[in-house]
């Protein structure tokens, strides 16, 4: 008896995702074509700029990037990586890039008077040292413009030369001699009337140098009024053959030391002008080795260390204690106490900081009149006070927030385990000694590890309340009695003003990420014995 045959269904083919077809819905291919066409055209942009710059491994890595994005989101393959590339590359750009380039910069001079290359350091030189030569020739000019960028437009014997602050004189056609240019291809002459009628206008082309010819020892063309243009001779001559800058004046050699980036006469005096270099490891060792850079960034280092552990055990032992005052049900209306309590946390940090300056004020600071009974207590001005005062400020602002958490640790704690202790006849102290504190730290200390190291770089407060103030006497970088070690750096930078030296702004700052690691990597393996009590 032959078997009945089983008829099965014909198989579908494998329908196509409406990521990849044309056909039907197909927008998602479409939006992925536009996401991507957008981010090759700022990929290409990207490289375009490093090509410029002659920054080959931003210009590499860059390419990599785009090549990388675009294998990964039009292939089938690699979908785990369609959704972690995001992630990686904002990992690879504002963590990876940023320490790397961190520590590049540290090994460097790179700041004020060494922010560029050699080169760039002639041209600073020679500018600097240009001089109107008596006699020097003049030359009809009009004011020129391109894409938002001034120039200057020449006539030197009947032909047209122009240039920008960035690109030397070139020829551009001729004119009657003796006439200032009237078109200029390429460019727009701006009328004499706008020049003379708009200040900001005329203050722009007043500053405005451009360089006669590639070479630096040319000079450059300059004007007062727009219309005519003056030849600025350098009095400072480059050779570069020889590596030398000459005084014409006086006869200076200034000698290229590649050691620190520098133009060096025999008597060691130097050209405000230099060049960023490799220095190796020096700015490490300055930290250590200068006498007027060793001694105040001791002192900050200490306070730092006191200002963090001060804050952390100073506001944990405060917000214990409330937590444990209204953790209890007797006290009353406990929600509207809390409410009162975690106020500080609420209120932003800097805000809190101004206030506090105004209120720790000795003239009129209602510290002072309402606790002090109008004494005229120096609170910034003293060293001490002034720690004191932005010590209690750190508090008040950060107590709230171990209230919190502790408040949540006591709650969680085995009734049991309590009810047990007091039948044996263990009293409050005991069971808060012996049981409490133990397993509210196995929740806490790791918050407090991570808030040690938020204090040891809490430059807001720092700084809102009184900029690191007052002064130590003699210290570089106007350093002060309150400076932590993360608004030393700020002020090493320069970023607040004053000479800059990023070389040993970012190597403090890896000494800090260091110090900081290092800490907390031996804090969380100790708090692992904590947990043994568990």
């Amino acid at each position: 008896m032959a078997q009945p045959q089983v008829l099965t269904p014909p198989s579908r083919p494998p329908r196509e995702s409406h990521a990849r077809s044309w056909r039907g819905i197909g927008w998602g291919f479409i939006v992925k074509l536009i996401v991507m066409g957008l981010i090759n055209a700022l990929g290409v942009m990207a490289i375009l700029s490093a090509f410029s710059a002659q920054s080959w491994i931003l210009l590499g890595v860059t390419a990599a990037l785009v090549i990388a994005a675009d294998i990964v989101y039009f292939t089938k393959r690699a979908l785990p990586l369609k959704y972690l590339m995001p992630g990686l590359v904002f990992l690879l750009v504002f963590q990876v890039f940023v320490f790397g380039y961190t520590a590049y910069i540290a090994f460097t001079n790179y700041g004020t008077g060494h922010a560029g290359s050699q080169e760039q350091a002639v041209d600073a030189a020679l500018i600097q040292g240009e001089r109107r030569i008596e006699g020097s020739e003049t030359y009809p000019l009009s004011v020129v413009e391109r894409f938002g960028e001034y120039g200057l437009a020449i006539n030197d014997d009947g032909d047209i030369r122009v240039g920008s602050a960035d690109s030397p004189l070139t020829d551009a056609g001729a004119a009657p001699a003796g006439q200032a240019p009237a078109s200029v291809d390429g460019w727009t002459v701006i009328p004499r009337t706008q020049v003379i009628t708009d200040q900001q206008l005329q203050a722009t082309i007043e500053a405005l140098r451009v360089p006669f010819s590639d070479d630096p020892n040319d000079g450059s063309i300059r004007t007062r009024d727009g219309s005519t243009g003056v030849l600025y001779t350098p009095t400072m001559v480059w050779d570069a053959d020889a590596g030398t800058i000459t005084d014409t004046v006086n006869g200076t050699v200034y000698t290229a030391d590649d050691a620190i980036g520098s133009f060096v006469a025999d008597d060691g005096t130097r050209l405000p002008a230099g060049w960023y270099v490799n220095v190796g490891f020096d700015n490490f060792l300055r930290v250590f080795t200068d006498p007027s850079l060793a001694g105040p960034l001791l002192s900050v280092t200490g306070w730092t260390f006191a200002f963090a552990a001060g804050s952390v055990v100073i506001s944990f032992g405060l917000g214990l204690v409330f937590a444990l005052v209204f953790n209890d049900p007797r006290v009353r209306a406990r929600k509207y106490l809390r409410t009162l309590i975690i106020l500080p946390y609420a209120f932003p940090a800097f805000m809190s900081a101004l206030l506090f300056r105004g209120m720790f004020n000795a003239e009129f600071g209602v510290i002072n009149d309402l606790f002090f009974f109008g004494s005229q207590i120096n609170w910034l001005g003293d060293p001490w006070l002034a720690k004191a005062a932005v010590l209690w400020v750190n508090v008040w602002l950060s107590f709230p927030y171990w209230f919190l958490v502790c408040t949540g640790a006591l709650q969680a704690l085995p009734s049991d385990t309590l009810e047990a202790a007091s039948i044996d006849g263990a009293g409050r102290w005991r069971q808060f000694r012996s049981i409490v504190l133990p397993l509210l730290l196995v929740s806490t200390a790791p918050l407090a590890i991570s808030s040690f190291a938020f204090s040891f770089n809490n430059f807001t407060v720092i700084y809102m309340f009184n900029a690191g103030g007052p002064a130590i006497p003699g210290a570089p970088y106007t350093l002060g009695s309150t400076d932590i070690l993360i608004s030393a750096i700020y002020r090493v930078s320069g970023v607040a003003g004053g000479a800059a030296d990023y070389g040993l702004a970012s190597a403090l700052s890896i000494i800090v990420f260091i110090v900081v690691g290092v800490i907390s990597a031996v804090a969380f393996r100790q708090t692992r014995k904590l947990e043994e009590f568990q």
